[in-house]
């Protein structure tokens, strides 16, 4: 390990590793104060940026945050690591990369050619020197284009997850919510619950109901039950209808442990739900959620600043070509991000960093009732992210998760986004809306009334 100074203001300031550099230049934010990783001053926050600067690429190859022989997490990133397509930036710096990314010569091509050939320390190491507009920026020139039943990711789309909880998992009180979120046109990305009992045979129930009524529909989109990726292993063996696979990650081997998954487990769930073949325009069967704090609060960052190692859990992410991923950006409470410009922040980092290592991430534009943040700031971060190009964002009945109990987007959210920037539906969606007659002419989502006969057909449902 090497040590790292710097003269700021005539003050000198010593940095004991590369791992000290990088916690010492993020932008201030509770969890790392609490974890006693942060600057201690502005004009030590500054002066670890300098340093950051004019660091070499390269030195990430050569000096891992977490060591090798150590962690299957760097080992996959380190294994996985494209030269060829990290060739053309080799030479630059961290400060070097900075400005070729807000050129003109980032385009949309060469960010997607070079995703391969970054690491994630790479990348979180940009983003502490990027300001909010350049990581909407940077952010909206990538695009990672995914598909099962419906694709997400398409330029001038912004698709959305229904998540349609309830306290007791009742079946139909589960289904109202999710009729009323296809009635706004939510639901393209993919129709998910959080089961309040997480066994197989209430999974297995939720998941045939939602198959039940994407089929009698003809819905084109798909549906998960957020249940741990050995039950949905487990659910798949018995024949129950598994889209997609879900896991909670993290950037080290020991956060995932404390998850209870490891890349091998993450292999036989993705192996068995590709088997099944279900998607009907692409293959991609993993979704995946992320969020800064997971590896701090679970004592396994390895004295990583809690950006930098929610970056390494993407590289867990990439490996599999989720058809999903969104960081819960605001979930995991103020410890972690106290207030609204904490969260507004790292709800850009997250999405910034994430495409431009290849991965499709949207985002739980939402906050704990706890926390130093209202609506107003979560209404600041969906506009900011929807200009940025977020893959989707989660909508729930009225913003209120009534079994998670914490504040997230709203079905209405995702009308606003959308008509304000001109943004559309996945085009399968959107052509399934259409041929429901719940758009009109103007392409708007129609106000329904009872009589109407695609409200009639959903309430009719069954269910």
């Amino acid at each position: 390990m090497s040590c790292y100074a710097s003269r700021f203001r005539g003050e000198r300031h010593v940095f004991r590793d590369l791992r000290d550099v990088l916690a010492k230049a993020s932008p201030r934010r509770s969890g790392d104060e609490l974890a006693g990783l942060a600057a201690e001053s502005d004009a030590q926050r500054v002066a670890a940026r300098s340093v950051l600067a004019d660091l070499p690429l390269t030195r990430f190859l050569e000096e891992p945050l977490v060591p090798y022989e150590a962690d299957e997490v760097t080992r996959l990133i380190f294994d996985t690591h494209d030269a060829t397509a990290f060739a053309p930036l080799r030479h630059l710096t961290v400060g070097g990369f900075r400005d070729w990314l807000l050129s003109y010569e980032a385009t949309e091509q060469r960010l997607a050619a070079l995703a391969p050939g970054l690491m994630p320390e790479m990348v979180a190491a940009v983003s502490k020197l990027l300001r909010n507009q350049d990581l909407i920026s940077i952010g909206s020139r990538c695009r990672v284009i995914t598909a099962f039943r419906s694709t997400v990711g398409l330029k001038g789309r912004l698709s959305t997850r229904l998540q349609p909880n309830h306290p007791t998992d009742d079946l139909r009180g589960i289904a109202a919510a999710t009729l009323d979120g296809l009635l706004y046109g939510a639901g393209d990305a993919v129709i998910g619950i959080n089961p309040a009992t997480d066994n197989m045979p209430n999974c297995i129930a939720l998941l045939e109901m939602l198959d039940g009524l994407r089929e009698r529909h003809d819905i084109p989109t798909q549906t998960c039950v957020l249940t741990h990726v050995t039950n949905a292993i487990g659910i798949m063996e018995r024949g129950a209808p598994v889209d997609l696979v879900f896991q909670s990650i993290a950037g080290t081997e020991a956060a995932n442990a404390g998850f209870g998954v490891s890349l091998a487990i993450l292999r036989e769930a993705h192996e068995a739900a590709l088997s099944l073949r279900r998607g009907t325009v692409g293959n991609n069967v993993m979704y995946f959620e992320t969020g800064q704090g997971a590896a701090l609060s679970a004592d396994a960052h390895h004295g990583l600043d809690q950006q930098t190692v929610e970056t390494r859990a993407y590289a867990v992410a990439r490996a599999f070509a989720p058809l999903l991923v969104n960081t819960v950006v605001g979930f995991i409470g103020p410890e972690y991000l106290y207030d609204g410009k904490q969260i507004i922040r790292a709800g850009l980092e997250d999405h910034c960093c994430a495409k431009l290592l290849g991965v499709p991430m949207g985002v739980d534009v939402c906050y704990t009732n706890h926390a130093e943040a209202d609506q107003d700031d979560m209404d600041t971060l969906m506009t900011l992210l929807a200009v940025a190009g977020t893959s989707f964002i989660i909508t729930v009945p009225g913003s209120d998760d009534v079994m998670l109990n914490y504040q997230s987007g709203s079905f209405h959210d995702a009308l606003y986004l959308r008509s304000v920037l001109g943004l559309r539906a996945a085009p399968e969606f959107e052509a399934w809306l259409e041929r429901m007659d719940m758009k009109d002419r103007h392409g708007r989502i129609r106000d329904l009334a009872p009589q109407h006969p695609a409200m009639r057909r959903l309430l009719m449902s069954g269910n």
